[in-house]
């Protein structure tokens, strides 16, 4: 569960890149974050995570409140979620397999754990045939499975996709976003940011919009509009 209240974030320079923002995501859904650029997006992702903490308000994620978090408790905060970045951020002189149990080994799973859960976790992502490929041999897409496959492999109660599509072609991106949809039905919560609203408008899910550090719109009723 994600739960800001009247989260601030003002960085050093001055800039106040979050305005009073209030969220609520339940366990289970699966939520578009929208917004131009510069609009709060990446700032609530970086809360999210306990890259940074909030100037003022409350970031409640699963049970850990963010902003008066033990740094020695964020590992185990980060244990419950996953994220899948834009550029993937794969290790390229490791295998598809060894990519996944890399995130495994880092929270001391052991040998027999790893591979019992690996491939399971790679046929899910449609990558079962391609475990000893290196990533420079996959496809955009393909590398963004083994990213997603990442992410889930330590069986987090959410995954947060910061514009997972960024750098796929059309039809790659609705592969993707098809994929995310099929594993928030088996109950992993899912926030998606996106800037793709093409992409978003084809699915019908919630969507919450922040545009100049304010949440602007949140509902079920497809994207908004806006000036980039």
């Amino acid at each position: 569960m994600i739960e800001l209240t009247d989260v601030v974030k003002v960085y050093p320079n001055g800039t106040r890149a979050l305005d009073g923002v209030s969220l609520h995501i339940d366990d289970g859904e699966f939520v578009f974050l929208v917004g131009p650029s510069g609009s709060g997006k990446s700032t609530i992702i970086k809360l999210l995570t306990a890259e940074l903490r909030p100037t003022s308000g409350s970031v409640l994620v699963n049970d850990f409140e963010l902003g008066t978090i033990k740094k020695s408790e964020v590992p185990y905060m980060r244990r419950t979620i996953g994220v899948v970045f834009q550029d993937f951020r794969l290790i390229l002189n490791k295998t598809v397999y060894d990519n996944v149990a890399f995130a495994m080994r880092v929270i001391g799973a052991s040998e027999a754990d790893i591979r019992k859960r690996v491939p399971y976790v790679l046929d899910l992502v449609g990558l079962g045939l391609k475990s000893r490929r290196l990533p420079d041999e996959l496809s955009g897409g393909e590398q963004q499975r083994v990213a997603i496959a990442r992410a889930l492999v330590n069986n987090p109660t959410m995954i947060i996709a910061d514009e997972p599509t960024g750098n796929l072609d059309p039809a790659r991106s609705l592969e993707i976003m098809m994929l995310l949809e099929q594993i928030n039905a088996l109950g992993t919560t899912l926030v998606v940011v996106t800037h793709e609203r093409e992409l978003v408008n084809r699915f019908t899910k919630r969507v919450v919009a922040i545009n100049e550090g304010k949440i602007i719109s949140d509902g079920m009723d497809g994207y908004y509009q806006y000036e980039e």
